[in-house]
C-alpha cells in the first residue's frame, strides 16, 4: 500500500500516546471501507494498540511498522477477530477514550491533510452576508445556543461560522475540496468539525443532530434534481427540523414536495434580506 502524506501532532497522535502516527485510509470518507481492515490484518508489526470507547467497543487499531505507526479506525466499520488476534500476538497496549473524542481526532486529522494538500478555491463570501444569515436564523430560529446542528453542504464555512457565532455546535460536510480547503484555511470551517464527503450518504458518518441547516441549495435543475433530492432526504432523516434556502421559488416548492412526502412540516416564504442569495426560505419541521 503507498501512504500518503500525513500531518503532524494531531489529536490522533495524542489519543493514542504516539509523537507520530498515520491513517492508513486515504481520506475521511474512505472510513466505513473494510478493505483496509484486511489489509491490517496482514501487516507485519512489531507492537500494537488498541483503542476502545467508554464502553469497550473498539475505536481504533495502531500497528508499529518499519513505516512508522499505522492506525485504522472502527468507529465507522467493525473490526475482524482476525484483526483482533493479529494485535492479541503483539500483547498490545489497550487505550481508553470517549467516542466523541476519537471522532473529532478523526475529523481534525483528515481536515487538516486536505487543507495542507488542496489548493483552496477562490474566496466567495460577501462579508457582509455573515450579518444577513444571522439575522435570518435568529427570526427563524431564536436562540438555540448549544444546539448540534448539521451544516450540509457547507461550503466554504459561512453556515458554520455563523451557527458557532450564535452558540451552535455546527458539524459541517461537503464534497468539494477547494471550498473545504478555503473554509478551513480561513478558519470558517474547523477541522474537527468538519467533513469531506458525499451528503447523500451522510448517515454513514454521523448520527445526526437537533438541526439542519442548508444554504443556498441548488442551481436544482433537470439534470441534478434527484442528487438534491438525495441530500435533502439525508438532512431530514438526521435532523429534527432544519432550514433550507434556495435561490428561486420553483427550487423551494421542490424542497417543500420532497420534505412533505417525507411526512414533515414545512413552512416557504420570501427572504428580501438579500437581492441574490437565501431568498426563498424552508422550514422544516418532524410532523408529530
Amino acid at each position: 500500500m503507498i501512504l500518503r502524506p500525513h500531518p503532524k501532532e494531531t489529536l490522533v497522535s495524542r489519543v493514542l500516546e504516539l509523537p507520530e502516527v498515520r491513517c492508513i485510509e486515504p481520506a475521511f470518507a474512505d472510513l466505513p471501507d473494510d478493505t483496509f481492515t484486511a489489509w491490517m490484518e496482514e501487516i507485519p508489526a512489531d507492537q500494537g494498540r488498541l483503542l476502545v470507547d467508554e464502553d469497550s467497543d473498539p475505536l481504533a487499531v495502531a500497528f508499529h511498522t518499519d513505516q512508522g505507526w499505522l492506525a485504522g479506525s472502527f468507529h465507522l466499520r467493525e473490526p475482524t477477530l482476525a484483526l483482533i488476534e493479529h494485535f492479541e500476538e503483539m500483547n498490545g497496549d489497550i487505550f481508553q477514550e470517549d467516542r466523541v473524542v476519537w471522532e473529532e481526532a478523526v475529523r481534525e486529522y483528515y481536515s487538516i491533510l486536505l487543507r495542507e494538500t488542496v489548493t483552496p478555491a477562490l474566496e466567495d463570501l460577501n462579508p457582509a452576508r455573515i450579518g444577513l444569515v444571522s439575522d435570518l436564523l435568529n427570526e427563524c430560529w431564536g436562540d438555540r445556543s448549544g444546539f448540534s446542528c448539521l451544516d450540509c453542504c457547507c461550503g466554504s464555512g459561512l453556515g458554520s461560522l455563523v451557527l458557532r457565532q450564535r452558540g451552535a455546535r455546527p458539524l459541517s460536510y461537503d464534497n468539494d475540496p477547494g471550498l473545504l480547503s478555503l473554509g478551513l484555511s480561513r478558519e470558517r470551517l474547523l477541522p474537527g468539525e468538519t467533513m469531506f464527503i458525499d451528503g447523500t450518504l451522510a448517515s454513514r458518518y454521523c448520527n445526526g443532530a437537533e438541526t439542519g441547516l442548508g444554504l443556498m441549495f441548488g442551481e436544482i435543475n433537470a439534470f441534478n434534481e434527484q442528487v438534491w433530492e438525495m441530500l435533502t432526504a439525508e438532512l431530514l432523516a438526521l435532523t429534527k427540523n432544519s432550514l433550507v434556502t434556495v435561490g428561486t421559488e420553483r427550487e423551494a416548492d421542490l424542497i417543500r414536495a420532497w420534505a412533505e412526502a417525507r411526512r414533515n412540516h414545512v413552512e416557504v416564504w420570501e427572504n428580501t434580506r438579500d437581492p441574490i442569495y437565501d431568498r426563498w426560505v424552508c422550514l422544516i419541521d418532524q410532523s408529530s
